[in-house]
């Protein structure tokens, strides 16, 4: 008799690489979608003045500043690279299996590296 799960539990369930990375990518593109608008904001915002320059600067130099512009970083790069793995994908560029499973791990490592190096070559 098959043993199915009756709910998914997703705490439980092992993704493959590539899940991993689909729905990473669907959630940094949702994640761009709604910082977009709050970014155009407070850079509108600054333009009104050298104090709303200077507040938006003590914003971002902050911890919470930082961690927002590193989030906003990873999603930028992973929705990019994750979306050429997909490109890819629709010209028959690496379907089988064991490509599949190594551009999904690249695409993964190559975003969080990217974002390091970006981050740490802006803070020397």
């Amino acid at each position: 008799m098959n043993q199915r799960p009756y709910d998914l539990d997703l705490i439980r369930i092992r993704l493959p690489v590539g899940g991993l990375v689909s729905i990473l990518h669907r959630a940094s593109g949702a994640l761009l979608a709604l910082a977009v608008p709050v970014l155009l904001y407070l850079f509108m915002s600054s333009l009104r003045s050298a104090d709303d320059f200077q507040r938006l600067g003590h914003l971002f130099s902050s911890g919470p500043g930082r961690l927002a512009g590193v989030l906003a970083t990873w999603a930028l790069l992973h929705h990019f690279l994750a979306g050429l793995r997909h490109l890819g994908f629709d010209f028959g560029w690496g379907e089988a299996r064991a490509r599949a499973r190594l551009s999904a791990q690249v695409t993964l490592w190559l975003a969080i590296a990217l974002t390091a190096v970006l981050w740490l070559g802006a803070s020397l």
